[in-house]
């Protein structure tokens, strides 16, 4: 049972400035401090001074902690002997690495090939993996039907039923993600949250909590961009992708098709250090043969060029995939050669070698476009100075998905215009 401490506190509680916002943001100074240690009756100026008792009641302390752990190593290593299944649960459960022969396993990659939102191929992978990770957690913000998240047959956890493999956090998207970095921190459980990708701005501190202290929580952001529709402009996120792909030590997946969003959630299952954010479609998405694991390398060639160097080279993320490979059959009908280039993750892609990185994007060819339906904010260092973007330059609108797409120019035509303009 969880206990709370409520502690009554004071800014700068028995100095001239309790109660003073300078207390909070100002040194109090040597006056003050003096002032302070007059007040409180503590027995030395002296800077720093720590009293001889307080240092024996925390050897005390340590000395009784050693005394409760050694007791609590004795009574782990008699359940151990007495329950050697549940010991062998316990370890698949505390390897890290229990995830990466998934790498080699036909039935954990293979997929129909029939269009399908990434959001739903998603909630197809979670159920493959409940099978392989039994420590497998997660759940939503109260949006587990729409973000696809409910691990089947697993059943929910409460008090009355510890081993549900379900949470339902509730409408509460910090404190949900709050709650995600307590179950990794654990070590021994595999955490997911789930909410839509515009409410990513309501998980961002916690989430940067997760960069921050290194902890592999694996964030379910679906809904990812005006392919919303008719929810409008406050659903539908713009800026959202490069707010993440900003964060230090944080890993952002906008996969485009079922093969990507399987190495997406690779990434996130086999990952000892860093969060990772799956940022997912409502709509139907096609899928590709070119798609491939090279996706764990951020970027690849999802369909090539027929000459060695190409004249352009597109690049994408997510649902725009299908706008770069339609545009490229459209531009090799007029005799231009264009490579089109998946890029799920910029933050994988960036982790590749100078070597590799010009093997998918060559110095030499200058004519790049990106297509992205988010803010163009990133692409700079990809596209160069004499390359384009088609992307998001306000907010959006209430309509249908596909009138959205044509009004804010996610059309082949429009891609096909902005190659054109860079040859």
């Amino acid at each position: 049972r969880p206990s709370m401490i409520t502690v009554k506190t004071k800014i700068g509680f028995g100095s001239p400035r309790e109660g003073m916002a300078s207390a909070h943001g100002e040194p109090l100074g040597a006056d003050n401090i003096k002032a302070l240690k007059e007040k409180l009756e503590w027995p030395s100026q002296e800077p720093f001074f720590v009293p001889e008792e307080v240092y024996d009641n925390y050897k005390n302390l340590a000395k009784e902690s050693a005394k409760a752990e050694e007791a609590w190593n004795k009574l782990f290593d008699s359940y151990c002997k007495a329950y050697p299944e549940m010991k062998t649960l316990w370890d698949q459960q505390h390897d890290v690495n229990s995830a990466k022969d998934l790498i080699n396993n036909e039935d954990f990659w293979a997929y129909a090939d029939k269009p399908e939102a990434t959001r739903n191929l998603s909630g197809m992978i979670i159920n493959r993996l409940k099978n392989y990770l039994p420590n497998l957690i997660g759940g939503a913000a109260d949006l587990a039907p729409s973000t696809k998240t409910y691990m089947n047959d697993m059943g929910d956890f409460s008090k009355e039923n510890y081993a549900g493999r379900n949470l339902h956090f509730g409408v509460r998207e910090l404190a949900m993600a709050a709650m995600g970095n307590g179950l990794a921190l654990h070590g021994g459980l595999r955490a997911y949250v789930s909410t839509f990708f515009v409410f990513s701005d309501y998980v961002k501190p916690m989430a940067r909590l997760s960069a921050l202290m290194g902890l592999p929580l694996t964030f379910v952001l679906t809904h990812d961009s005006i392919g919303v529709g008719e929810d409008g402009p406050t659903h539908e996120p713009i800026e959202q992708l490069a707010m993440l792909r900003a964060m230090p030590n944080f890993t952002v997946f906008r996969p485009a098709d079922a093969t990507e969003c399987i190495a997406a959630w690779y990434y996130a299952v086999t990952s000892t250090s860093t969060p990772t954010a799956l940022v997912l479609t409502r709509q139907n998405l096609p899928q590709y043969a070119g798609s491939s694991k090279e996706a764990l390398k951020g970027g690849y060639v999802i369909s090539e060029a027929k000459k060695a160097v190409p004249d352009a080279i597109i690049m994408a993320s997510g649902s725009e995939v299908e706008l770069g490979v339609n545009a490229q059959a459209e531009l090799s009908k007029e005799g231009i050669d264009v490579r089109v280039v998946s890029i799920p993750s910029m933050d994988l892609f960036e982790a590749q070698s100078a070597e590799y990185k010009e093997s998918i994007l060559p110095k030499s060819v200058r004519a790049r476009v990106a297509v992205e339906a988010g803010t163009d904010f990133g692409w700079g260092k990809y596209v160069g100075l004499d390359g384009t973007t088609v992307t998001m330059k306000g907010f959006g609108a209430s309509a249908p998905a596909g009138t959205l797409f044509k009004k804010f120019g996610f059309t082949t035509e429009n891609v096909v215009k902005a190659v054109k303009s860079v040859l």
